[in-house]
């Protein structure tokens, strides 16, 4: 059946084309993914041509991110399987900085026209402030931007939802102060936990208790925010 792709993703579409070249893979890589589950099906546009989404875009991205991380395609297939289907673009971007917080910390120095390569669009001024306030990047004396890879894509969409300078920066305050709060008293748990165990559990314990850890904070988080969301907007009459 033939639907309205621009409805149907919310965004712009793209031929597979235009997706393998925003990716960064080739068209065989979208349709190998795509015949093994890991990619929804295109929506169905004008002369049968598939019509892509930026569903797509974050979730090849997301691919990509645990295929870095030394994850093979059966453990990837398993990862995806567990994420709810209707995921929206912004809710994959966060799956991926998730991702991206399991290894060490990469902080990469590039020139602007090099940040706005891999930020995938042009910055303006105020975008880059806006990215500083997150905390994504930070320029330096010489013009150049001190980038935090994993952050930079959920940084860059975040460009348009219509906060202010001010609010990501007070958004930003509560989230770190309440993520310091859990981890602290996370972490005293576990160190409970494993005070009377042998170094070898310790450590295989602390390998495995980062990203499980780090997967319930996220699942916990989005859960309760759309609880609030869904108050706010019943409670405020809006549609």
């Amino acid at each position: 059946m033939t639907t309205d792709a621009t409805s149907a993703t919310g965004g712009q579409t793209l031929t597979i084309d235009e997706l393998a070249a925003r990716s960064g893979v080739t068209v065989r890589t979208v349709r190998f993914y795509g015949s093994r589950g890991l990619l929804p099906p295109p929506v169905i546009g004008p002369r049968r041509v598939g019509q892509y989404g930026p569903e797509h875009v974050a979730r090849l991205a997301l691919i990509e991110e645990l295929q870095q991380q030394g994850m093979t395609l059966a453990a990837i297939e398993r990862y995806l399987r567990q994420l709810p289907a209707d995921l929206t673009p912004h809710e994959l971007a966060i799956h991926r900085a998730v991702v991206a917080s399991w290894a060490p910390e990469g902080v990469d120095t590039v020139s602007r026209r090099e940040l706005e390569q891999r930020a995938g669009r042009a910055l303006s001024a105020e975008d880059v402030r806006r990215l500083a306030a997150m905390n994504v990047v930070a320029e330096a004396q010489d013009g150049t931007f001190r980038v935090d890879a994993g952050l930079l894509r959920l940084g860059v969409q975040l460009l348009d939802v219509p906060l202010s300078h001010e609010a990501i920066l007070a958004a930003r305050k509560v989230l770190i102060e309440h993520s310091r709060a859990a981890a602290r008293e996370l972490s005293q748990l576990f160190r409970d936990e494993v005070a009377e165990r042998a170094a070898q559990d310790v450590k295989s314990l602390s390998a495995h208790m980062h990203p499980l850890v780090v997967q319930a904070l996220l699942t916990t988080f989005q859960r309760s925010l759309r609880e609030e969301l869904s108050e706010w907007v019943t409670g405020s009459g809006t549609d």
